[in-house]
């Protein structure tokens, strides 16, 4: 039996995918290759926002379409935070939350003994403790996700996150590194550690912030990078930075999401951060990290931003030239404080501005790739693209999935996975081009 795996929205979530497909292939339903006929289709819902919720249920009508005869499956955040809604799309079969991932391979089977809809959304309780799942498989990849914690306790006006993940929590530090050795065991080159808030890990479990002793220990096993989203930036301590700065293996790369900077509306979504304390955080983390890469991601059109505070957050971005930046428009999600404040923005007006901030932010990106011209950069090749005749990779400032790529040429095979010294010779639509530096052995 074969399944098709869709998975929308975040890292977290693409993590949690790769642990069901796994679970899927140890009962002998394998993932279907592009083309082949499905069993199953198991969508990973997101529901961060108004169009995450319209994709869900374009994507579902799509494979419901391309599958007649597949038993449709629908999970994730949708239906955890729109339980009536989700439970009347009619084309979904099976229909769960993002609570107890580890009990739908059980719903499937009990699915196909008698053929009867299944509609089980769990609500998360007080006190519930980190669903242990672990992922093994990604030994074919050069890269793998290790998430550390879930929920959220921050509450922001606008996120709707702490009622679909429920609190705070974090893993158990010998599981996560249990698992991460056994990534390491099978060849992975690049574990990226993922949570809805990493800079906080531990503070449940152990009573004090144990991220920083994570790291170290991480960095103890034979992966050649450790790449972290996301942070939050009230929450960067000295003695995390003084980690990222001395450990070789950290890529110096921090996803960081600040979402605004002008303080009136920050204070309105319950934000914890000031446009000073922002600049003040990356003047630091720049002067004490050499080589450091920033992301972040912003809103426009948030509740209360006029013409003057929009303006205010071009400049910011222009000025503190952060390289890697993301814009989203905002959408209201029932049953967030925001959705019930005035001074709206109209959505069409958010959509211009996030697209001008996505201009402005070229900008920044492309004067940040001019300066990697002429420099050779060690690059971790992800395969051959055969549409660039090139092969593609990464150096350290690229996050996979969400940041350019680096195309290069090579007067030898390599290998995915590889590393290999890459001089870089040009850009292209954001991206990097270069070739292959060869050394002598």
């Amino acid at each position: 039996m074969k399944a098709v795996f869709v998975t929308l929205g975040c890292k977290v979530n693409q993590y949690e995918s790769r642990i069901l497909e796994e679970r899927f292939a140890k009962a002998g339903i394998e993932s279907a290759k592009n083309g082949e006929k499905a069993d199953f289709c198991i969508i990973n819902s997101c529901t961060v926002t108004a169009s995450g919720d319209k994709k869900t249920r374009q994507m579902l009508r799509r494979l419901k379409r391309q599958h007649p005869d597949a038993v449709m499956v629908l999970t994730g955040c949708y239906p955890q935070a729109f339980p009536q809604e989700a439970a009347g799309l009619e084309e979904a079969d099976i229909v769960t939350g993002s609570t107890n991932r580890a009990g739908l391979l059980d719903l499937v089977q009990i699915y196909l003994q008698n053929h009867q809809r299944i509609v089980q959304i769990i609500p998360h309780q007080k006190g519930e403790a980190f669903e242990k799942m672990s992922a093994n498989r990604f030994s074919e990849r050069t890269r793998a996700f290790v998430k550390i914690q879930d929920g959220c306790d921050r509450y922001c006006a606008y996120c709707i996150i702490p009622a679909l993940r429920g609190k705070y929590r974090s893993r158990r530090m010998e599981d996560i590194l249990t698992e991460a050795k056994a990534l390491s065991d099978s060849g992975v080159k690049e574990c990226i550690v993922i949570a809805q808030d990493i800079t906080r890990y531990g503070i449940d479990l152990y009573k004090e912030k144990k991220l920083p002793e994570l790291l170290r220990e991480l960095c103890k096993l034979d992966f050649h990078w450790i790449r972290l989203h996301y942070l939050y930036p009230d929450s960067i301590t000295d003695a995390l930075i003084d980690t990222i700065a001395s450990e070789p293996k950290i890529c110096k790369y921090m996803d960081i999401p600040i979402q605004h900077c002008n303080d009136d509306i920050l204070r309105a979504m319950r934000r914890r951060e000031t446009k000073v304390g922002l600049h003040q955080l990356f003047t630091k983390l720049r002067s004490r990290i050499p080589g450091l890469v920033l992301r972040t991601t912003v809103i426009t059109g948030l509740p209360y931003e006029d013409e003057a505070a929009f303006e205010e957050l071009c400049d910011f971005l222009q000025e503190e030239k952060i390289q890697r930046a993301g814009a989203f428009p905002y959408s209201p999600e029932e049953g967030t404080p925001a959705a019930k404040m005035l001074n709206r923005v109209d959505s069409d007006e958010a959509q211009s501005r996030a697209e001008l901030v996505m201009q402005l932010q070229s900008q920044v990106m492309d004067a940040f790739n001019d300066t990697r011209l002429g420099t050779t950069l060690e690059v971790l090749c992800d395969g051959f693209d055969p549409q660039a005749m090139a092969y593609v990779g990464r150096s350290y400032a690229e996050s996979p999935g969400i940041d350019g790529v680096i195309y290069f040429t090579a007067d030898r095979d390599v290998q995915s996975g590889q590393f290999v010294p890459v001089r870089i010779t040009g850009t292209m639509d954001g991206n990097l081009t270069g070739e292959v530096i060869e050394t002598e052995e």
